[in-house]
């Protein structure tokens, strides 16, 4: 059975040791390092109890505990996340660090929260939640907008969680809560790696832990979000005081000597394949020189004895269907695009990485010029993520044509035919995007564009499709189709993946399937507010158009002009910082000066 949120891939089981087992690099740590983090896990363990004791009424109130701790740190939170990556505080794009920081903790917070409170009284989390047919024969739950709230902020945005194969609508009302449902069986300990990149990754995967396994936590900050610690201490204080929670920081050593430690009942990470494959098998696949790793992989016992989860990125598409669009059209899905590749300098797992266009588009090349205009123009900033200077080198060599902008910092590559190009195999994690293009239009050009994705790109996490109403609605059928054929995690129809990321409803991980010899995108899902089990895929869908272009276009109706997570908005950092305060103060003259400068953009 394809692993899923409940059943992550295991490794053997193995007798428990009484002290860490020691390799290589994990006696590299002193000693009295080694002794602190054997006394945090002590810690964790007596926790563990105190946790399997508390109601979910409790734990409800824990975390209204929590929120109230992230809203108190927001700003310092923002401006720490901000300076981070060499911009100053306050700086034009620091939304980004608003909305992919505290906002998207406290949104995964009031949803746990009304998760928790509907189990206390008997109900399922999905009562009240619509569940329709999916294609495929497959269950699909609307799990977004569930408040009038959700409903006005993001006006036009839906998000659905799509249920593997023969799942019921019963199988998945009853199984609703995941861990929550037996709340006194311990999960364990668990040890949660860190992203380096999104500084609400950590934060949320130990709610994972917490939340759907019913695990207390160790969470291993990446050296990359180092000055963040303090800020972490503080948002997590109501979970670290009582024994739930407890941060360390440290670089491979320390990684080293957790991830073989004895005591954790399992490990979740979110990074690369390659440091997926170091933890698993003891070095990565194409690492000759280790001989235990590739006997290791030979027998297929894998060095890691405990199981594991985790979130690796990939390559993913932004297939651009061919229609009939206005001048101003092309200029915003430019944009559109422009943003998915350059938010965050690039760095991140939800980069779209490659562009597909259809050769047969009238407008192909009028979408491509708008593209590199749109790419040149968006304000520069440091790529600032470890090593992306070598991966901006390497794209210079594997493409001697590229159109760089940026003072060098960012280029568009173009995809020939033939074998697959380094664009379309490696996750540069950094400004390279490339462009191919597909013959076809309609129907023959979607579904050749989803083949290619399928088939010729690095990764499963996360793929984004654009296609005016008009021609979606002509497609009918065999646009749900095609969608159904993605083998994503994550699909966002005339939105970018990162919707789904930071909607707390939606799932986020790879496509079913992967193993720990094979593992692509990941193995397991998190966010998942609502404890679903037996997911497939999580799907968004946005406006065409914004507002006021939205109005009498035959799409889909928008109050909200350009987003404020476009690279190219003008008050993205003044109407993110704002979205957040509202969620954490509910004032509504705050929130009217917000919206007042969202319609500025």
């Amino acid at each position: 059975m394809a692993p899923t949120s409940s059943t992550p891939a295991k490794a053997p089981a193995k007798p428990r040791a009484d002290k860490p087992v020691e390799d290589a690099a994990a006696s590299a740590l002193p000693a009295d390092e080694r002794a602190a983090l054997d006394v945090d896990v002590d810690r964790l363990e007596a926790g563990a109890k105190v946790w399997v004791a508390l109601t979910l009424d409790q734990r409800a109130r824990l975390l209204g505990r929590v929120r109230d701790a992230v809203g108190a740190v927001a700003q310092e939170w923002a401006d720490t996340a901000t300076m981070s990556k060499g911009l100053e505080p306050g700086h034009p794009l620091s939304g980004e660090e608003w909305l992919g920081g505290p906002y998207a903790v406290i949104g995964l917070l009031d949803a746990l929260r009304e998760t928790l409170e509907a189990l206390a009284q008997g109900r399922s989390p999905l009562d009240g939640i619509v569940l329709d047919e999916a294609p495929g024969g497959r269950l699909r739950a609307h799990t977004y907008p569930v408040n009038g709230t959700e409903k006005f902020l993001l006006s036009g945005f839906t998000g659905e969680v799509w249920f593997e194969p023969g799942v019921s609508a019963v199988e998945a009302t009853r199984a609703a809560g995941l861990a929550q449902l037996t709340p006194t069986e311990s999960g364990g300990v668990g040890l949660v790696l860190g992203a380096g990149n999104v500084t609400s990754i950590p934060v949320a995967d130990v709610l994972y832990e917490l939340f759907a396994h019913n695990r207390v936590a160790l969470l291993k900050v990446n050296p990359t979000q180092d000055s963040l610690l303090p800020v972490f201490e503080r948002a997590l204080a109501p979970l670290i005081e009582p024994g739930f929670v407890r941060i360390v920081r440290g670089g491979a050593a320390t990684g080293a000597y957790l991830t073989s430690h004895p005591r954790f009942a399992h490990v979740h990470i979110t990074g690369s394949a390659q440091t997926f494959d170091a933890i698993v098998w003891g070095a990565a696949p194409d690492s000759a020189t280790d001989g235990d790793a590739a006997s290791a992989r030979e027998s297929g016992t894998p060095k890691l004895q405990v199981p594991i989860t985790a979130e690796l990125g990939g390559v993913s598409p932004i297939i651009v269907v061919p229609g009939r669009w206005t001048a101003a059209d092309l200029k915003y899905q430019a944009e559109h695009v422009a943003t998915m590749r350059l938010v965050n300098a690039g760095h991140n797992c939800i980069a779209g990485q490659v562009v597909i266009v259809s050769s047969d588009w009238p407008q192909r090349a009028d979408f491509l010029r708008e593209l590199h205009t749109a790419y040149a123009a968006a304000p520069e900033r440091p790529v600032w993520y470890p090593r992306a200077d070598e991966r901006l080198e390497a794209a210079a060599s594997a493409y001697p044509g590229a159109v760089w902008s940026a003072d060098r910092t960012r280029a568009i590559v173009e995809i020939g035919e033939g074998d697959a190009d380094p664009v379309e195999t490696i996750e540069y994690f950094a400004p390279i995007l490339g462009v191919v293009e597909v013959a076809g239009t309609g129907q023959e050009f979607l579904d050749a564009a989803v083949a290619h994705a399928n088939d010729r790109l690095t990764g499963t996490l996360g793929a984004n499709v654009l296609i005016d109403p008009v021609t979606e609605k002509a497609l009918g059928d065999g646009f749900e189709r095609a969608m159904a054929d993605l083998r994503y995690g994550d699909i966002a129809i005339n939105t970018w993946t990162a919707f789904n990321f930071l909607t707390a409803r939606l799932t986020w991980g790879g496509f079913p399937g992967a193993t720990l010899a094979d593992v692509s995108s990941g193995i397991g899902v998190v966010h998942n507010a609502l404890l679903l089990d037996r997911v497939e895929r999580s799907v968004a869908r946005g406006p065409f158009r914004p507002f006021p272009r939205s109005v009498g276009k035959g799409g889909v109706f928008t109050i909200l002009p350009t987003p404020p997570w476009f690279v190219s908005s003008r008050t993205g950092a003044e109407v993110c910082a704002g979205l957040t305060r509202y969620l954490v103060d509910g004032r509504l003259p705050g929130l009217v000066k917000t919206l007042t400068k969202a319609m500025q953009a």
